[in-house]
């Protein structure tokens, strides 16, 4: 089961949310929170293994979440849950740490995918809003700090780069160059080492920074 805490101040589209995960059985909806506060509380008191998280609300904003939870030591993957009126927001929540990002018209099967996604250590960001994020990453200057020097990547391992850009996983990038998930799965930790890439998201930033995509 991945436990699932959702977080939106608007209380019929939370509602939607939690009503639509209840249908899936392999979700357990630990808990709901209207504002960033109460998230914080109850991501320590509840310990989801994935938090939905909005980016626009009262009192504590999810940019606020983001970075209080980079402090900690243990904290679950935040996917972010956004309308997308304001890019400059979304590009601030990928620095502060989000681990997915998706527009609120998704499906159910595409929310369940990116939790599923998240929840085994993975990323996933929607195909809609990946131009528009990558195009403005690219415009801003590099803030997170590499774990070591970059190493030239191989053919191959810079095609699969450029499949994390566009958000596929794992499965999605083996299935589309005819590999082994196996196969990718080696080439991605490859690729994050000769990065020196903390994850996905810090690999996409660092192929941005380095001209690679």
């Amino acid at each position: 089961m991945i436990r699932v805490l959702v977080v939106d101040d608007q209380a019929l589209v939370r509602q939607g949310i939690c009503s639509l995960l209840r249908l899936a059985p392999e979700i357990e909806l630990v808990g709901e929170a209207s504002d960033g506060s109460e998230a914080l509380g109850s991501i320590e008191s509840r310990q989801p293994d994935v938090v939905l998280l909005d980016l626009k609300m009262p009192r504590l904003d999810g940019l606020a979440v983001l970075r209080n939870l980079q402090q900690r030591e243990a904290a679950p993957p935040v996917l972010v849950l956004t309308t997308f009126d304001d890019t400059d927001l979304v590009l601030d929540a990928i620095r502060a740490g989000a681990r997915g990002y998706l527009l609120k018209d998704v499906t159910l099967e595409q929310l369940l995918a990116a939790i599923r996604e998240l929840a085994a250590g993975g990323t996933m960001i929607q195909p809609a809003i990946t131009e528009r994020v990558l195009r403005g990453l690219a415009s801003l200057p590099p803030q997170r700090r590499a774990l070591g020097p970059p190493n030239p990547l191989t053919e191959r391992e810079t095609g699969i780069l450029r499949l994390l850009a566009s958000g596929l996983s794992n499965r999605e990038i083996a299935h589309a160059l005819d590999l082994a998930d196996g196969t990718v799965k080696n080439h991605v930790s490859n690729l994050l080492a000769k990065l020196g890439a903390r994850d996905r998201t810090h690999a996409v930033l660092r192929g941005l920074e380095l001209g690679w995509i």
